[in-house]
C-alpha cells in the first residue's frame, strides 16, 4: 500500500512523479538550478543559488528563467493528475529562493490541452545538432506563438532577411565577446563536455558536433573540444525571440512558464528546438536585439527552431534528492 504524502492529496510516489516532470525542464548547461519542499498542503519550488552560473548569468535571469520552466512542468504534471493547482509566485519578500507555493483548489479531469502536452515533457530535448532544411509548417509557427501568449509572453519570428542578418552578426559578435573571456570558457567547460557519468551538465554526446568556422547560427562548441565536424548545419532555422512584458524576476518566472510552453508545442508539432543564449547574456546583444525585435518588450530567450532527428537525453538528477518531504515529519 503507498503512503498517502499529504502535500495536495499525493501519494508518495506520485509527487516523487510530480517533481521528477518538474526537474525536465531545460536550464542553462543543464544546471537543474532547482529543489523542492513538501509541506502538509503545498508543494513549494525553491531556485538553488549553488547551481547559477556567475559569469554566463551574473543577475540570475536565466537560473529564474529556467525554475519558471520548472514550474511550468509542475503544474502540467498535477493537471495530468486530475489536481487544479493554484500558484502563488515570489510569494515570500524575504526569501527570494522560493520561487512558487504550488496548492490544491480542487480536482478536474485532465483537458485535452493537458493530455496532448504532458506526455511531450518525457521526451522533450535540446537538440544541439543539425536540422534538415524542412520548412517549418504554417500552422506550426502559430501553434508556437499561441502557446506564449497562452502563458503571458510573446514570440516574435524573425523572418525578414535584414534583420536576420542583423541577427546573425550580433549572435557571432557576442559569441566572440565570451569565448575572449577566460573566465567565461572555464565556466563553460566545466559544466559541458564531459565524458565521465554526471547527472547534471551537458555531456559531449548529447554536444552535437563541432560547429565549423562558417557556422550561421550554431556557434557554441558543447563537445569540449573533442567533436569532430559532421554534416552542415541548416543556413535558415526559423529563429524566435521569447519576450516578456517587463523585466524583473516574477516576468522571468512567467517567461520560463511560457518558454516550456512552447517546447512541449513544438515537441507535439515534431520539432526539433535549441537556444541562441548569446543573445540574452551579453548586455550589448540584448540591447541591440530589443531595439531590432519589438523595440519595447525586453528579448529573454532566443531559440533555434525547425526539423531535426532524434538525440539523446541529458541526465537528470534523482527527483528523491531534489526533495524534502516535510508531510511525514512527526514532533
Amino acid at each position: 500500500m503507498i503512503e498517502t504524502a499529504g502535500s495536495l492529496g499525493l501519494t508518495a510516489s506520485q509527487l516523487v512523479q510530480v517533481v521528477r516532470a518538474a526537474g525536465l525542464a531545460p536550464s542553462l548547461h543543464n544546471t537543474q538550478p532547482w529543489r523542492f519542499r513538501a509541506t502538509t498542503d503545498a508543494l513549494e519550488l525553491y531556485a538553488d543559488p549553488t547551481r547559477r552560473l556567475p559569469v554566463a548569468d551574473p543577475d540570475g535571469k536565466e537560473l529564474r528563467l529556467a525554475c519558471g520552466a520548472a514550474l511550468f512542468n509542475l503544474r502540467l504534471a498535477l493537471l495530468e493528475l486530475g489536481v487544479r493547482p493554484t500558484v502563488n509566485v515570489l510569494p515570500d519578500p524575504g526569501n527570494p529562493d522560493l520561487i512558487a507555493e504550488v496548492r490544491s483548489s480542487g480536482h478536474r479531469r485532465p483537458s485535452p490541452v493537458v493530455r496532448r502536452l504532458a506526455p511531450a515533457i518525457a521526451v522533450r530535448r535540446t537538440n544541439r545538432r543539425p536540422f534538415s532544411d524542412s520548412r517549418v509548417p504554417t500552422e506550426a509557427r502559430h501553434a508556437l506563438r499561441r502557446a506564449a501568449v497562452e502563458e503571458g509572453a510573446w514570440l516574435d519570428l524573425v523572418t525578414d532577411p535584414e534583420d536576420r542578418w542583423a541577427l546573425s552578426r550580433l549572435a557571432r559578435t557576442a559569441h566572440e565577446k565570451q569565448m575572449a573571456d577566460p573566465a567565461f570558457v572555464a565556466e563553460l567547460q566545466a559544466w559541458t563536455g564531459h565524458s565521465e557519468e554526471r547527472t547534471d551538465g551537458v555531456p559531449a554526446h548529447a554536444g552535437g558536433p563541432l560547429p565549423p568556422p562558417n557556422s550561421t547560427w550554431v556557434l557554441r562548441d558543447f563537445s569540449g573540444g573533442g567533436g569532430a565536424q559532421g554534416r552542415a548545419y541548416e543556413a535558415n532555422p526559423v529563429i524566435g525571440v521569447l519576450s516578456a512584458h517587463d523585466d524583473g524576476p516574477r516576468e522571468e518566472i512567467r517567461t520560463g512558464e511560457a518558454l516550456q510552453r512552447v517546447l512541449l508545442t513544438a515537441t507535439v508539432e515534431g520539432l526539433a528546438v535549441s537556444f541562441l543564449s548569446q543573445l540574452v547574456e551579453v548586455p550589448e546583444a540584448r540591447t541591440s536585439l530589443q531595439r531590432l525585435v519589438s523595440g519595447r518588450r525586453p528579448p529573454q530567450v532566443v531559440l533555434r527552431i525547425g526539423h531535426g532527428w532524434p538525440v539523446p537525453r541529458t541526465p537528470r538528477r534523482d527527483p528523491r534528492d531534489l526533495l524534502e518531504d516535510l508531510t511525514r515529519r512527526t514532533g
